[in-house]
């Protein structure tokens, strides 16, 4: 049982890290093609990768078509597709910021969601942990001192952003006790291409046309697919199995923080005290969003002298 503990801490540690590190990959493959382009070849990439990978070693699951497939469906319009519009159209409306902000109240509200819908016991102490996260994450969000602007519609698609991650979570959670890891992300990845093709088609294809094959675009698709679609997807589906949506998602707060520090590494940005302060303070809350129980104090027992 702790090892299988362990392996979903870590697996979850590694989605995080994959998906921090998205956004550098998501930078370079936008100086040659658009946001929908981007996003439908990374599915395509990923689906033929985990077909080809795992198809021969008997990995991929069949399907219950009549039981499960509108669940599949589901995951699958919750994210990629919704989260990814909402966010992106959301991201245009609102500073880097608040946009940052508000999807890190994702691990907040996730423990109503799992409390509603599979009556999981909402803990005191990892709400506490979870807003102590958030409060990190506003550290070393706003130490950048960017301008903090934000559109009403912004800020709704923002929070439809966050609605969809969490809806997410819940759907993959009730998959990932009669499927495995690789089977689910491999299916909502295909199903994926199907919901972003016709937006392809009609927004970006006379675009994609007109640039064509670029090899720079090639490395950084690839690593949003094998890493960003499939590795990420896997590890996050396998620890939400393991240690459930609400301790998994408080991960999510850890993305700003890996950032930063792939960013004092590989681009040379400082780390003032303020981003450190920042850091500590998610990494604190997040001990504390994982603790099952809040330790009692003893309470010592006074013997009486007899009268």
């Amino acid at each position: 049982m702790k090892k299988e503990l362990i392996t979903a801490y870590i697996s979850v540690i590694l989605a995080m890290t994959f998906w921090s590190l998205t956004y550098v990959w998501y930078k370079m493959a936008f100086e040659t093609y658009r946001p929908i382009t981007t996003v439908f070849l990374r599915l395509v990439l990923s689906s033929v990768i985990l077909v080809m990978l795992m198809g021969p070693f008997r990995q991929l699951q069949k399907i219950d078509l009549q039981h499960d497939l509108k669940y599949f469906f589901l995951v699958t319009l919750f994210q990629p597709f919704l989260y990814f519009l909402c966010e992106s159209f959301g991201v245009s409306l609102v500073s880097s910021t608040i946009s940052a902000v508000i999807i890190s109240t994702i691990p907040l509200f996730s423990p109503f969601a799992t409390s509603y819908f599979f009556r999981e016991k909402i803990m005191r102490f990892n709400i506490i942990g979870i807003v102590i996260s958030i409060i990190g994450v506003g550290l070393v969000i706003f130490e950048r001192g960017e301008d903090v602007e934000a559109t009403p519609l912004g800020v709704l698609l923002l929070f439809l952003a966050v609605a969809a991650g969490i809806g997410y979570s819940i759907v993959v959670k009730k998959l990932s006790g009669k499927y495995n890891a690789v089977s689910i992300v491999t299916y909502h990845n295909i199903i994926g291409i199907f919901f972003y093709l016709p937006l392809f088609l009609i927004f970006d294809w006379k675009h994609f046309i007109s640039v064509g094959f670029q090899p720079q675009a090639v490395l950084p698709l690839l690593e949003l697919a094998i890493f960003g679609s499939s590795l990420a997807f896997i590890f996050f589906t396998f620890s939400i199995n393991k240690i459930g949506v609400t301790k998994s998602n408080a991960f999510t707060n850890a993305i700003p923080v890996l950032t930063a520090i792939f960013a004092f590494f590989l681009l040379g940005e400082t780390l003032t005290v303020i981003k450190m302060g920042g850091i500590a303070l998610v990494i604190a809350g997040l001990f504390m969003s994982q603790i099952k129980r809040m330790p009692k104090l003893r309470k010592k027992t006074v013997i009486r002298p007899s009268e």
